[in-house]
């Protein structure tokens, strides 16, 4: 927990200046967590930190954040370092990064170690820095802090056939539990409370854990882009419009969404769903449309495809109600956007929307299995006018208290905190320390200190990067079988339509 009081409206000075590599799994509009660690880089370098910003490729492969604005006094400082990964194949947007050194790392950033390594949402990439870094005698660690905002267990067991998503399950909760633990992570932010309870789980210890909630930029989402053009568009006769988005995936909670759908047409509601997002991976969209393909026949289902930036606020303000159905969110930012366009949410009890919505009050939370209760409500906003009034006015003024400037303070004074920690302790260990004991009396002598000790590291490093290339090998082969599954699925239609029209040739 942080042990000293800040205030939030307040950056701190001191960070001013200091080296921050930030790691992280995504970059650029590619979903909530990658927008969210675009404010707080943009915040960072905006009150004078050195960020340099470590991702896998994605097929923006653009510099996405504002630039810096003022002269920056260090030679070797680079603001963006991109690497070779593979993408997933149910998510081509994502990829799985190819082994790298640490070392590495710090030569294409700053030239040598940051002041501090920020690992947002660590995965791939923040797995193997942890992994070496551990390694590394305690006065060459370089301190972390992690910010834990996917889900990746639980992404697992929804993705992946059984057994296999039991066993990837169980191995990133026992990896997580690991890595966090090492003395080399300081602080880990979680968003939710079903976050803090999973990190819990895997015996992440309390003292390391701190809540730092998401903001909202409440100018852009806001009920005044509200477009009754589009409104017309979209429902013609007046109908209620249902809103939700998402990149469209299974595991986003589509099933859940579409038999939702399909009652409220058993119903004898009229409405429309309108569902933004799509997925790079034809197939994988594809068969989230054909989900609603019966709804689509009946002109109640629309898909715009993806949008950002000014037109995605105008959609989200241009519904009456956003539907939320994914049970693997550890925030749920997109909620929250909706809630700043004065938009009432129905979600499912689980994961971040918990501790977002005030049930009964900006929106209603429902048991994640109950299909009924679901479409009660959906049924008793869509018909009652005044009450989602009052609902959108709530949500509104709870999103407007959800700042990205209080947020981003936070993380900058936690890391501040944990520099000026790691500096001072630093300054008082007389000796270099080591993770094997038996060793100790030898690193009393500074001659054989100066010749073991590197040793040592190199040893363990090797040791690391081979566990890293192991697993690399076992993640890698299965992609590949993923990706040869969903080219079958592709082409196969395709060619046997060609083999009929041979034959009959």
């Amino acid at each position: 927990m942080a042990e000293r009081t800040h205030d939030l409206n307040v950056f701190p000075s001191g960070l001013g200046g200091k080296r921050i590599l930030l790691c992280t799994e995504s970059l650029g509009p590619v979903n909530g967590v990658s927008r969210t660690t675009k404010m707080l880089v943009d915040h960072l370098r905006s009150n004078g930190a050195l960020v340099a910003v470590v991702a896998p490729y994605n097929h923006t492969k653009v510099n996405t954040f504002n630039p810096i604005s003022s002269p920056v006094d260090c030679p070797f400082y680079y603001e963006e370092v991109r690497l070779s990964g593979y993408p997933l194949p149910f998510n081509p947007e994502l990829s799985v990064a190819y082994p790298v050194r640490l070392s590495e790392l710090y030569r294409r950033t700053f030239g040598g170690p940051p002041d501090l390594i920020y690992l947002a949402s660590p995965a791939s990439l923040g797995f193997q820095v942890m992994l070496q870094l551990r390694q590394y005698t305690k006065e060459l660690q370089v301190p972390i802090i992690c910010n834990f905002q996917t889900d990746l267990a639980g992404y697992c067991s929804l993705l992946f056939p059984w057994p296999l998503g039991k066993i990837a399950n169980e191995v990133f909760g026992f990896v997580q539990g690991y890595l966090f633990r090492d003395t080399s992570v300081k602080t880990i932010f979680y968003p939710s409370t079903f976050v803090k309870t999973y990190l819990t789980s895997v015996n992440v210890p309390s003292d390391k854990m701190e809540v730092l909630r998401r903001g909202v930029e409440t100018k852009g989402f806001s009920p005044a882009k509200r477009s009754e053009q589009l409104r017309k568009e979209w429902a013609p006769n007046g109908e209620p419009i249902l809103f939700t988005c998402s990149r469209l995936a299974g595991e986003k909670g589509f099933a859940f969404l579409a038999d939702a759908a399909r009652e409220l047409d058993n119903r004898g509601m009229e409405f429309k769903l309108v569902i933004v997002g799509g997925n790079r991976n034809s197939v994988v969209e594809q068969e989230v449309k054909d989900m609603f393909a019966p709804l689509q026949k009946k002109n109640k289902v629309i898909f715009p495809g993806f949008k950002i930036g000014e037109e995605l606020m105008t959609h989200y303000a241009s519904a009456d109600i956003f539907l939320h159905c994914s049970i693997t969110e550890t925030f749920g930012l997109v909620v929250l956007e909706a809630m700043a366009s004065g938009v009432p949410v129905i979600a499912r009890d689980e994961g971040g929307p918990s501790d977002i919505i005030e049930h009964g009050k900006t929106g209603y939370l429902v048991r994640p299995d109950d299909l009924d209760d679901f479409v009660q409500k959906v049924l008793k906003l869509g018909h009652d006018t005044i009450t989602r009034e009052q609902f959108a006015l709530a949500a509104r003024t709870f999103a407007c208290e959800a700042t990205w400037e209080r947020v981003s303070n936070k993380a900058a004074w936690q890391m501040l905190d944990t520099i000026e920690k790691f500096d001072q302790n630093k300054k008082k260990s007389a000796l270099p320390t080591t993770r094997f004991p038996i060793f100790g009396w030898l690193l009393l002598s500074g001659p054989v200190r100066h010749f073991l000790l590197p040793q040592i590291i190199k040893a363990k490093l090797a040791w690391a990067l081979s566990i890293i290339f192991s697993f690399w090998v076992v993640v890698g082969s299965y992609l590949v079988f993923a990706d040869v599954g969903h080219l079958v699925k592709t082409y196969s239609p395709r060619a046997l339509s060609w083999l009929k029209f041979i034959t009959r040739g």
